[in-house]
């Protein structure tokens, strides 16, 4: 069992499922999904799950709608992103909120309370998503404190119930 709780899935319209998409890729650049596809909404204790063909590839997050870090996997897009250091890698991984002297590169566009993906600087792989504390600047600067709040990451619940 994967310890996530989600209730009250249910098959989206084409209409919910249009202004999904054209969110995500008005945010991150990226198509996450073909017409056509099947696109489910469930509710869990923090965010909605959006089920694309049964895996869960996306999350509504305070009424704004991002991608999974399996859904990053699928779509690598370019916007949002957050670089972090190699020796930041182990922390993200393990749910850690991301500090400012780990961040090597962010994107310019960044503002507090936006939705961000963390990947790391070797292979760029998606390591999980968060919350901006603060902007894209801030980060390049390598201000101290937090920068990002982790919401999701790579083997926590939601990676986890795709698994299932």
């Amino acid at each position: 069992m994967s310890g996530i709780r989600v209730r009250r899935r249910r098959r989206l319209r084409e209409r919910e499922v249009k202004a999904l998409f054209e969110e995500i890729v008005s945010t991150l650049g990226v198509e996450p999904f073909l017409p056509g596809e099947m696109v489910d909404r469930a509710e869990s204790t923090d965010f909605d799950i959006l089920f694309i063909n049964n895996i869960a590839e996306g999350i509504v997050y305070d009424d704004k709608a991002f991608l999974t870090v399996r859904g990053l996997l699928r779509n690598r897009p370019d916007k949002l992103a957050v670089t972090v250091d190699m020796g930041a890698v182990p922390y993200v991984t393990n749910g850690a909120d991301i500090m400012g002297p780990g961040i090597v590169d962010a994107d310019l566009a960044i503002q507090p309370g936006d939705l961000v993906w963390i990947r790391d600087i070797n292979n760029g792989v998606p390591l999980a998503i968060g919350e901006a504390l603060i902007s894209g600047d801030e980060m390049k600067e390598k201000s101290p404190g937090r920068a990002v709040k982790s919401i999701h990451h790579v083997s926590d619940k939601l990676w986890k119930l795709n698994e299932e």
